[in-house]
């Protein structure tokens, strides 16, 4: 089997700003597999909250590929490796790999239901209130809109937001920017506000804090949950998942997350980096009956690859078997 690793980068239309930090691009790891002529891809997005560069991924990957003869029936053998970026690209670019030679759609191979368009969340990147609503209003067309949020001055952003967009849905995600006193102070306003959910209020390795706070909105676990093996300690916290093939390392590992979520009467949000087409296809097969579904990667970006998913507004398209799977 041969292979082609790239750093790919590919410009955010304007910047993208979350209580971490600020990028005005997407930086991205492809993996190409070549067999008999039949090529498959996947896409990653290494994480610098998970000490994950792309040199590390690229190099990480390389160490994977040259491990072991990988089997046609790859999902046992790639689960012996760490959950992450690379597993990722890596797993996502063996399942299309095994679609194409089998000439069969990915649903077929996984013998789930074919996936149907879906409406995602747009996402308005954290800013000043008077900037945010500008940008709600903007997109006061899309029916879901998700919010970036830091902390302080969070009330007069989701109140500015609000104002922009009145008949849109919203859910918040502070990316771990709150303390225990901005969530006792912002909760009882957002329940005002109509917000849907709040996304990792807390740090992850603070996140016990949830056992002895209301949570009269929905509140999804985003950095604090990566694998299955989450599930039995999140569970009693939070009110769902956010699930990630960057951080579950792979489709493999977040159909087995997904299915374990749901039996524990946890709701189920399918989310992604800033990337392109490529990495939201594979997540795309996790949407069904999920609460929410936020894949607007490749609407975050100046331009996206080719054969990209077509998007009308905020409802995307089943890709195509020539972007992926």
């Amino acid at each position: 089997m041969d292979s082609v690793i790239q750093i790919e980068s590919w410009p955010i239309a304007g910047s993208f700003a979350i209580s971490r930090g600020v990028k005005r691009s997407a930086n991205v790891i492809t993996v190409e597999l070549s067999q008999s002529g039949i090529k498959g891809r996947g896409e990653c997005v290494p994480y610098e909250r998970y000490d994950e560069t792309p040199e590390i991924v690229v190099k990480t990957i390389e160490s994977m590929l040259s491990s072991r003869i990988i089997p046609e029936n790859h999902h046992h053998w790639i689960s012996q490796f760490p959950a992450g970026a690379a597993r990722n690209a890596l797993d996502c670019a063996l399942w299309d790999l095994r679609a194409k030679k089998a000439n069969k759609r990915i649903w077929e191979l996984l013998d789930i239901e074919t996936p149907k368009n879906v409406t995602t969340a747009y996402t308005l990147s954290l800013d000043s209130p008077a900037k945010m609503q500008e940008n709600a209003e903007k997109n006061k067309f899309r029916p879901l809109l998700k919010l970036k949020l830091a902390g302080d001055g969070d009330l007069e952003r989701v109140r500015a937001v609000r104002a922009g967009a009145p008949d849109s849905s919203i859910i918040v995600d502070a990316n771990e920017g709150w303390r225990k006193n901005h969530y006792e102070q912002l909760v009882p306003e957002f329940l005002k506000l109509n917000i849907m959910a709040i996304e990792q209020p807390f740090p992850a390795d603070n996140d016990q804090i949830l056992s002895n706070l209301p949570r009269p909105i929905p509140v999804i676990a985003d950095e604090s949950c990566h694998t299955w093996q989450d599930i039995e300690r999140l569970r009693h916290l939070y009110d769902g998942v956010n699930i990630k093939l960057d951080k579950t390392g792979g489709l493999t590992e977040a159909l087995k997350l997904k299915q374990l979520a749901v039996k524990a009467n946890m709701q189920i949000m399918v989310g992604c980096m800033v990337g392109t087409s490529l990495a939201m296809a594979p997540a795309l097969l996790l949407a069904k009956d999920a609460t929410i579904v936020d894949l607007d990667g490749p609407l975050l970006l100046a331009e996206d690859r080719e054969n990209g998913i077509q998007f009308n507004n905020s409802s995307m398209s089943v890709p195509s078997a020539a972007l992926w799977g």
